[in-house]
């Protein structure tokens, strides 16, 4: 019988993954080790670990883990790895993109009713203890575009749909989608830009995309319109952004994601009117490790059986 492939659970909550691992019958094909975030792995565990599920590493770990040749990022952004100056050419990586598919739809939803009603509004003039009636802005007959159309964008165009929203947006790889109007190549982001009455942003972070959203691109948005970014900090110039709200170029702004995190008291995007701050609460969901164990222990079976793994990182694309 062939040595059980040494696998390390580095995470605060391994009982899902394990739970998965034994419904899947992989149990006595795997050495399943569990380790808390806060530690390190001992000497014997980075010896002998042949597969990695982690959030993140530190520097210097991953070569010393001379059998490791698969590792699982537990997020759907690999920045953090990346950003490693010292990530294994050999080593395959995977991350979970999608497993925010269940939440992160609801999530944006919640944002654009939140702009678009006044419920909030509502809600302080209790506090007073007044009555003030505000009108309702419709999302119906209103273009959402999306830059990022992945699986995500994909399922909010689902909903926006359903909400007689027309949907617009950019993808790498241009192909119809389903409640999509026009999926356009990113070289064609300015005629998403114009069209849009809410701008969601759901790109990944790579070196191309890092201050994408700038004083240019802002000044090509529908004057009135709204940005919405659920996909990274690092998509936005922050001072362009508080400049073109600060003179109502745009309405503003819902930012659940920033370059630093949590977002340092003194930023001024907590104090700028229009601006809303979210504490990056658009993807997590009660059953999100569920989610993703499943996902993992589905590339675990591929993996004992030498077969192609789902959500490989594409190196050169950075994501």
């Amino acid at each position: 019988m062939p040595k059980p492939t040494a696998l390390l659970l580095w995470t605060d909550s391994p009982a899902p993954y394990l739970e998965a691992i034994q419904a899947a019958g992989l149990a006595d094909r795997v050495q399943a080790d569990a380790l808390p975030r806060k530690e390190k792995p001992s000497p014997e565990q980075m010896a002998r670990t042949e597969v990695l599920m982690a959030f993140g590493v530190p520097p210097g770990l991953l070569p010393a883990m001379p059998k490791l040749r698969w590792a699982q990022a537990l997020t759907a952004g690999v920045e953090g790895w990346f950003a490693l100056p010292d990530l294994p050419a050999s080593l395959t990586l995977t991350c979970a993109r999608g497993t925010h598919r269940e939440s992160m739809p609801e999530n944006i939803l919640g944002a654009l009713f939140y702009v678009a009603k006044p419920y909030a509004a509502a809600v302080e003039n209790q506090k007073r203890q007044q009555w003030v009636a505000k009108m309702a802005q419709p999302l119906n007959g209103k273009t959402l575009g999306i830059l990022g159309l992945g699986a995500i964008g994909e399922e909010v165009a689902r909903l926006a749909g359903a909400l007689g929203m027309r949907v617009i947006g950019t993808r790498r790889r241009p192909q119809p989608m389903a409640h999509v109007a026009e999926v356009l190549p990113p070289e064609r982001t300015p005629e998403v830009l114009a069209q849009s009455d809410f701008l969601l942003l759901l790109l990944p972070a790579t070196p191309q995309t890092d201050n994408f959203i700038n004083a240019q691109r802002l000044a090509m948005m529908k004057p009135g319109a709204w940005l919405l970014n659920f996909g990274r900090g690092h998509l936005i110039n922050d001072n362009d952004l508080i400049a073109a709200v600060g003179q109502k170029r745009i309405a503003g702004a819902v930012l659940d994601v920033f370059r630093q995190e949590p977002l340092p008291s003194e930023h001024p995007f907590w104090t700028t009117e229009d601006i809303i701050v979210l504490p990056h609460i658009g993807g997590p969901h009660p059953q999100r490790d569920k989610t993703v164990a499943k996902l993992f222990v589905e590339n675990l079976g591929r993996y004992l059986e030498g077969k192609p793994l789902r959500e490989v990182v594409d190196r050169q694309a950075g994501y």
